[in-house]
């Protein structure tokens, strides 16, 4: 039995969902999620038991010291409740976590559980997949949904897609049995460049994003991130001619293939996008955050205590030998709330193949 004495009646809320691990190729996903419960300082209301769904030898406990008394973070999933103020109200749902070990449909049926009591109109799914997409050109968005009235009324795509599939895959089909509106947004994240961070790509999943559920989502520095990162893969690039011949290729690919796309269309989204930054005014402030009576909850946070982002070098030098870290060492990287840690940057690696990609 859920029980959520501690949250408020919400308004019109979205659920919005993303999970560390194979769905989210250079945590872009995670990070957006980060973002928006950073920037609407959302507090913590519940955390499933990380007992019952992760492998903690995959994914393993971390120890910090807290004014000199050793504790210990758990690897999990946990809930937020954040208020967009402005001229329509209305309250997000933020699930953040990592994709579990085990026990799939029980994990989904308990987020659900959750939707139902908290009376979730929409889920919407965050994900980032490898692509053979330049850094140079904007991030491809897809927007998918295994409903087709909800396709329809939000131009998304209904899902055709047959092959493996991650957490984000089985949430969505579970929301299809259980009636309840879901979509999920995949980024494109460059195979050649798939570290984290991916300021570009969690800043593309925030825009479309916000078109999709219609808030107004403050960015805070991550445009600037994106110059940066951009700027750093750029130079990386130059530095080889093989890669620079090679993201050329995927650059006139590219080109070619959205051509046709370029409508007036299109054109007058991005311009109404633009209008909504420039007269919209400050952002809400956030409100009505819901959390937990207990700290318990707060004992089975993976972040570590310290929190915060560190932003990308402009130009950071690869290092061949070091290879991406897998296993528990790649969880230690992502304990920083916005997923990135000390030094991170971009760097071309080949696809390591731990993540899906674009066939």
């Amino acid at each position: 039995m859920i029980e959520l004495e501690g949250v408020p009646e919400l308004i019109d809320p979205v659920m919005v969902a993303a999970f560390e691990g194979w769905n989210d190729a250079g945590d872009a996903a995670s990070t957006a999620v980060a973002h928006l419960d950073r920037e609407w300082k959302g507090e913590v209301f519940a955390a499933l038991d990380a007992e019952d769904y992760y492998d903690f030898q995959v994914n393993r406990p971390t120890v910090w010291l807290d004014g000199g008394v050793r504790k210990i973070t758990w690897p999990t999933t946990r809930l937020s409740v954040v208020r967009v103020g402005g001229e329509k109200p209305r309250d997000l749902v933020l699930v953040r976590g990592i994709e579990p070990s085990m026990r799939w449909r029980s994990f989904c049926n308990e987020l659900l559980g959750f939707a139902h009591e908290l009376g979730v109109e929409l889920v919407v799914i965050l994900g980032a997949l490898l692509g053979d997409t330049p850094h140079t050109r904007p991030v491809p968005i897809s927007g998918t949904t295994s409903d087709p009235d909800l396709a329809q009324r939000m131009d998304l795509e209904e899902t055709k897609y047959e092959g493996p599939t991650g957490i984000v895959g089985i949430l969505q089909e579970a929301c299809t049995h259980a009636g309840v509106p879901a979509v999920s947004l995949w980024a494109a994240v460059p195979h050649y460049v798939s570290q984290p961070p991916n300021p570009k790509a969690t800043l593309a999943l925030l825009n479309r994003l916000e078109d999709l559920i219609d808030v107004r989502i403050p960015l805070g520095e991550l445009a600037e991130d994106a110059r940066a990162w951009q700027v750093g893969v750029d130079q990386l690039a130059a530095e080889d001619s093989e890669v620079a011949e090679y993201v050329q290729t995927l650059e006139e690919a590219r080109d070619t293939a959205e051509l046709p796309e370029a409508s007036g269309e299109a054109i007058a989204r991005e311009f109404e996008r633009y209008l909504r930054r420039r007269d919209g005014g400050q952002p809400g402030q956030p409100g009505g955050h819901a959390t937990a009576d207990g700290s318990d909850s707060a004992a089975y946070l993976r972040d570590s205590p310290g929190g915060g982002r560190t932003r990308p070098p402009k130009a950071p030098k690869p290092e061949p030998e070091t290879e991406t870290g897998t296993g528990a060492e790649a969880e230690t990287d992502r304990d920083t709330d916005a997923g990135t840690g000390p030094g991170s940057g971009p760097g071309i690696v080949p696809d390591d193949g731990d993540s899906p990609s674009e066939e």
